[in-house]
């Protein structure tokens, strides 16, 4: 058990970064970040472009690491330009592949089974800048199943990890 901060929360409706990075990301709202996410077992963040797609049940919510933000890249990037879901501070999620871990800032714990990396694409390199999918490359985040309903909001939580690597 650890306690960590979440200091960021994403929820887009729209896929905005689709086609070819060069023609840039879809026009869509300015900030998409929100303080508190309804989470739903198997199917991810309500209102997210990813919530419900079975494609995507086992990505369905995307983690990082705040100090895994490529800052030397852009000292301003957020989850704005990474396009994940979670942001954390004070825990290296990318460790936890293959874990099933639960995050409760106050209002119950929320479980996620880590599934795999988010590898980050060419689309890093126009949304935070020149070099930044280089510098994410095995610090991109990781992607989810949510295994349990529930509500994450902005600020401290405890992470705890249920289940070790598989």
């Amino acid at each position: 058990m650890a306690e960590v901060e979440v200091v960021q929360l994403l929820v887009s409706a729209d896929h905005r970064f689709a086609g070819r990075p060069a023609d840039g990301p879809a026009p869509g709202p300015a900030d998409e970040r929100v303080t508190q996410v309804r989470v739903r077992r198997g199917l991810g963040l309500v209102g997210d472009r990813y919530f419900g797609r079975a494609a995507h049940r086992d990505a369905a919510v995307t983690i990082m690491s705040e100090e895994n933000l490529p800052t030397a890249v852009d000292p301003d990037v957020d989850l704005r330009a990474t396009r994940r879901n979670i942001l954390l501070r004070g825990v290296d999620i990318d460790a936890f592949v293959g874990a099933v871990i639960t995050l409760d800032s106050g209002c119950g714990p929320v479980t996620f089974r880590v599934n795999r990396p988010a590898r980050p694409c060419a689309w890093m390199d126009v949304t935070v800048g020149p070099g930044a999918q280089r510098a994410l490359r095995g610090r991109g985040g990781v992607r989810c199943t949510p295994e349990s309903d529930g509500v994450l909001g902005l600020g401290r939580a405890v992470f705890r990890v249920v289940q070790a690597h598989q």
